[in-house]
């Protein structure tokens, strides 16, 4: 029987911007939105299209400080509140734009969403392409990320009694979901990145294994940079499933950031929409209640062109086409859009690719050996 799946959207979505020459590009979500209506998986039998609602200030409180919320209210207006800079508010990453508060609320409301449909049993599947903002912490804004959508939607989850795995194959460590969870063992997470040593937010390593009664809970799988499909999928491959299926969870709530890709301006891997496949099919395995999240990515064609494959795979629709839709190119002329829908596939040669191997595979045996009993 096939799932019943939620696509939750809003062309508020796409009204907003972080300002000229941010890699931030909101625009992304409506390219996204347009190429998925182009293959016709919007009009799915078993598909609902969820108007995105705004989180409630009671939601998001659930996680931020009220302090940080008064200021970044204050930050709507476009203009720099006195008190931005304790809160990480201002310039570069984090700019102070118009709107900033209420697109943030479209990201964490639908995310919220997203946890009430599957949560509730009206949909197996729900995906928010506009949430995975996995590095806002509880008293400030980090990383492009002002509200933490997935640890608003987590919460959530929690307070309906369910036990919730997480997992993040974003380029960048989901520091944010890992901190507000590191000491519970009601919540696993899982984070898939590029080494802290070469990438922001410079954690995520494998000792970071969580405090107290969430000792044994955080996962981290640093991948050296360059790291390809090959390499990056054997370690979904080695952990993810062990741990996850390990942990029982009552549902499943990924980011699926794909600043990962070879292509992307601000990261340093190899990744391709092939690999980034296998990893969706991995989860879509797992068949569990899913609440999928989008999250990073730079690449507008890599954001419009993964996110579509996956939304296909969560409704079990393989695209047999190889070019995008002439009509949808059209409309979307000047983007740079590829006009292929899959990449071709990339792997790195010699001796480099072997000594990756070599290194992630020591890895996943020291955290099978160290942290594996406790889940």
């Amino acid at each position: 029987m096939l799932m019943q799946t939620a696509f939750i959207y809003s062309d508020e979505f796409a009204k907003y911007s972080y300002g000229s020459g941010h890699p931030m590009r909101p625009v992304r979500l409506r390219l996204t939105y347009e190429l998925i209506k182009a293959y016709g998986l919007l009009n799915l039998p078993h598909t609902q299209i969820i108007e995105a609602r705004k989180a409630t200030e009671k939601e998001i409180l659930s996680f931020h400080t009220r302090e940080y919320i008064e200021t970044l209210k204050k930050a709507d207006s476009g203009v720099i509140p006195e008190d931005a800079g304790q809160h990480g508010l201002g310039y570069g990453d984090n700019p102070v734009f118009k709107g900033v508060y209420d697109w943030s609320l479209y990201s964490a409301g639908a995310s919220v969403q997203a946890a009430e449909l599957v949560s509730s049993g009206k949909a197996d599947i729900a995906f928010n392409i506009c949430g995975g903002l996995h590095h806002a912490m509880a008293d400030k804004a980090s990383g492009f990320c002002y509200l933490n959508d997935a640890v608003i939607a987590i919460k959530y989850l929690l307070n309906m009694g369910k036990r919730v795995a997480y997992v993040d194959i974003d380029a960048h460590h989901g520091d944010g979901v890992q901190a507000a969870f590191y000491n519970t063992d009601k919540v696993l997470t899982i984070s898939l990145h590029e080494t802290g040593y070469a990438l922001f937010p410079g954690t995520g390593f494998p000792e970071e294994t969580g405090t107290g009664k969430g000792r044994g809970y955080s996962i981290n799988l640093p991948f050296p940079s360059e790291t390809d499909d090959e390499v990056f999928v054997m370690g979904f491959e080695e952990i993810v499933p062990v741990f996850v299926n390990k942990f029982k969870p009552d549902i499943l709530v990924t980011q699926l950031g794909v600043d990962t890709f070879r292509t992307d301006p601000i990261t340093h891997l190899n990744l391709t929409t092939n690999g980034f496949e296998k990893m969706i099919k991995g989860f879509w395995a797992l068949k569990l209640p899913w609440v999928a999240l989008g999250g990073g990515g730079y690449n507008l064609s890599n954001v419009a062109r993964a996110w579509t494959l996956a939304w296909a795979i969560m409704n079990d629709v393989d695209i047999k086409e190889k070019r995008l839709p002439i009509e949808y190119l059209e409309s979307i002329a000047g983007f740079g859009v590829d006009e292929n829908l899959r990449d071709r596939p990339f792997t790195i040669a010699g001796n480099e690719e072997e000594n990756m191997i070599k290194e992630t595979t020591s890895v996943i045996e020291k955290l099978k050996r160290s942290i594996l009993h406790s889940v």
